[in-house]
């Protein structure tokens, strides 16, 4: 089963507020923890990871906070994913897995087909933006029964 780490859904959750309150011009990270009901070094380690992977700018000092660095319009998934659990991969073998190649690497006849479905689904999350995650669903009248 392909299952994300918690603190990439933590991190979700945390730019989501951030994006849901944009007019906000910083968020303490405090703040952030109080309304995700995340524990407070939770938030603080998350909020350090997506700064470093630069999807949150930080600012410090007594009037300091995080705010959003680009629009949650232009923030991929697939770049919280890797911000936190590092990079795409099914498997060791695929391209920009970053871990160990596999040691059969040459000789499997899997690892074109696994590299296949491994680009499949960084290409279906590279298309979800934050904005995406967090918007009302929209109404679908094919779906609703008369």
């Amino acid at each position: 089963m392909l299952r994300l780490g918690k603190l990439t859904d933590y991190a979700v959750t945390l730019l989501s507020h951030m994006g849901l309150e944009s007019g906000k011009p910083l968020w303490a990270a405090s703040d952030l923890a109080e309304k995700s009901g995340l524990p407070m070094p939770t938030a603080a380690k998350v909020l350090k990871s997506l700064a470093k992977a630069q999807l949150v700018l930080a600012q410090r000092g007594a009037t300091g906070g995080y705010k959003l660095a680009r629009n949650p319009s232009e923030i991929t998934i697939a770049e919280i994913i890797e911000a936190m659990d590092g990079p795409i991969a099914i498997t060791d073998c695929t391209e920009g897995s970053g871990r160990n190649k596999c040691q059969i690497h040459r000789l499997c006849p899997m690892c074109n087909g696994w590299n296949t479905i491994n680009l499949a689904v960084r290409d279906a999350l590279e298309k979800v933006s934050l904005a995406q995650m967090f918007a009302p669903p929209a109404f679908d009248a094919a779906k609703r029964k008369p």
